[in-house]
């Protein structure tokens, strides 16, 4: 079995929808002996082009292993579900577990709020490399980010 990684925009009305299309998504690879090694749900997000008249849309991230048909089935379900605005797959050498970048960063935000309400927020803008440091002393205060 190969490891893609798949990236799908889903259109801003249908945000609702997003955790029953990924467990339908999640059943179609795991039917079939495949795993998911990585599901990110990042949220809505401005989209850098407009898309039917769409200026946001929900992003979905799944790492997967899974066989052709299996992958040949997810496409096709992708292609004929209206509110799939986008999809892209690409193959990986490997399976990525680790979280992604748009993660980190939502993480880091966190901790800088959490920085902001302790030191004032004017210092956090002021030395966006607090939050770095912050990481590098205790790591464990942010699950999953590591320090650098």
């Amino acid at each position: 079995m190969r490891h893609y990684e798949v990236v799908f925009i889903v259109h801003p009305d249908q945000s609702e929808q997003v955790p029953a299309m990924v467990e339908r998504y999640r059943t179609m690879v795991t039917s079939r002996k495949g795993q998911i090694h990585r599901l990110e749900d990042w949220g809505r997000r401005q989209l850098a082009y407009s898309i039917a008249k769409v200026h946001k849309a929900h992003y979905v991230l799944m790492n997967i292993e899974c066989d052709q048909e299996s992958l040949n089935e997810l496409e096709h379900a992708f292609k004929f579900n209206d509110a799939v605005l986008r999809h892209l797959i690409v193959g990986m050498s490997e399976a990525k577990v680790a979280p992604s970048p748009m993660m980190k960063e939502e993480k880091a935000k966190a901790l800088s709020g959490q920085l902001s309400g302790q030191t004032g927020a004017r210092d956090a803008e002021a030395r966006p490399d607090a939050v770095h440091a912050a990481v590098a002393e205790n790591p464990q205060a942010v699950p999953g980010v590591t320090a650098a």
